[in-house]
C-alpha cells in the first residue's frame, strides 16, 4: 500500500479505526473481541500500518483490544490514540479535561492498555474550553521529550486553535470528518494544514455507513443507534442524501468497485497528506476498504463526484456540534 505523510509521520494511505470494536453502529452485529483482533491482523497483512483508537471508546475497551492484537506486532504499526474525554480526577468518561495533569494521567493508562512503551500519535480528542490549548500542547511536548509520545495531533479543532497548538508543539495531524458528504474542511482547514505541513486524518470517510450503499432505511438501525437522531439520517434529509449514494454506486459500477471503495478512492485522490481511517470490526469490510487504495478514478469520474449535491442536514445534532471547536 502507498504511504501518506502526516507531518514527519509516515502511515498507510488507508488506516483502520477501532471505535466500533468497543460498540457503536450496532447494525454491524454484536461485539466479538476475537473477530476484532482478526480484523486488525488482516489489516496489517494487507499493508495497513495505521490503527486509530481512543480511551473513550468503550470506555477503555478499544485500547485493550488493540493492545492485545498488537502484542507481537508492535513494530508493524503506527498506534494513534486520544485523550481528553475522560477525566481522571473524578469526572470520569464524558468529562472534557485536557489539563496538563489529566494528560499525564491519561497517557499512563493508554500505554498500559495498549501494551506499549510509546504512542506514535497522541491526539487531543476535543478542544477543552476550560484549558488553554497551549497548556495541553506543552504537556504533550513534555511526553514527547520523555519518549512516551512521538507525535501530537488535534481532533475537531478550529484554525485559530491549530495555530496556537502548533506554535507550542508542532502537529503531525488533524483528525476531523471528511468525505463526499462532509467537505467543510476544504474551505479553511485543509489550506491551513498544508501551509503548516500538517496531515489530515478523516474519520467517518464513509458517511457513518451511508456511503457503503448498505443503508436503505433508518428502520434497519437498532433503537439505541445514535444515527436515528442524526439530522442527516432523519426525515427528508435522509431521502435526499440517498441520492448521493446512487451517484457513487453508478460510478463504482463503471470501474467494478463498491460504493465504499469508490468513496474512499475519491478521498485518496484529494492528496497524499490525507489518510482516512474507515472503522470496522469485520474482516470482510477491512478487505473491501483497503482494496480502495488500488482504485483509480478518471477525471470525468472525479468531476462527477466533486459536483455532487452537498449533504442535507447538519453533520451532528446540536449537542454534539456544541462540542466541536469552530
Amino acid at each position: 500500500m502507498k504511504i501518506a505523510q502526516l507531518g514527519a509521520l509516515s502511515v498507510s494511505r488507508i488506516g483502520l479505526g477501532a471505535m466500533t470494536m468497543a460498540g457503536t453502529y450496532t447494525s454491524e452485529g454484536g461485539l466479538d473481541d476475537a473477530e476484532s483482533i482478526r480484523t486488525i491482523h488482516r489489516a496489517l497483512d494487507l499493508g495497513v500500518t495505521h490503527i486509530d483508537t481512543a480511551e473513550i471508546y468503550g470506555p477503555l475497551l478499544s485500547e485493550e483490544i488493540v493492545g492485545r492484537a498488537l502484542a507481537h506486532r508492535r513494530d508493524d504499526v503506527v498506534i494513534a490514540t486520544k485523550f481528553g474525554l475522560v477525566s481522571h480526577s473524578g469526572g470520569g468518561p464524558g468529562t472534557v479535561d485536557s489539563s496538563a495533569a489529566n494528560v499525564r494521567a491519561a497517557v499512563e493508562g493508554s500505554l498500559r492498555r495498549l501494551g506499549t512503551e510509546y504512542i506514535d500519535l497522541y491526539y487531543q480528542h476535543r478542544v477543552d474550553r476550560n484549558t488553554p490549548v497551549e497548556e495541553t500542547a506543552g504537556a504533550v511536548a513534555d511526553l514527547i521529550r520523555e519518549g512516551k509520545v512521538l507525535h501530537f495531533g488535534l481532533s475537531e479543532a478550529a484554525p485559530a486553535t491549530i495555530r496556537l497548538a502548533h506554535a507550542v508543539q508542532p502537529l503531525a495531524a488533524l483528525q476531523t470528518e471528511y468525505s463526499l458528504w462532509t467537505r467543510d474542511v476544504e474551505a479553511e482547514i485543509l489550506p491551513l494544514l498544508r501551509e503548516l505541513g500538517i496531515g489530515l486524518v478523516p474519520y467517518s470517510p464513509l458517511g457513518h455507513g451511508l456511503l457503503t450503499g448498505q443503508v436503505q432505511s433508518v428502520d434497519d438501525f437498532a433503537d439505541d443507534d445514535w444515527r436515528k437522531t442524526n439530522p442527516r439520517f432523519t426525515g427528508g434529509n435522509f431521502v435526499r442524501n440517498l441520492a448521493i449514494v446512487d451517484e457513487v454506486r453508478a460510478i463504482g459500477a463503471e470501474i467494478g468497485a463498491t460504493p465504499a471503495q469508490t468513496a474512499l478512492a475519491w478521498l485518496l485522490s484529494q492528496g497524499d497528506d490525507i489518510a482516512p481511517i474507515p472503522g470496522t470490526r469485520r474482516v470482510s469490510r477491512v478487505e473491501e476498504n483497503t482494496a480502495a487504495a488500488g482504485i483509480q478514478l478518471n477525471d470525468r469520474q472525479l468531476n462527477r463526484l466533486n459536483d455532487l449535491t452537498p449533504a442535507s442536514g447538519a453533520r451532528h445534532d446540536e449537542a454534539n456540534m456544541a462540542s466541536i471547536d469552530r
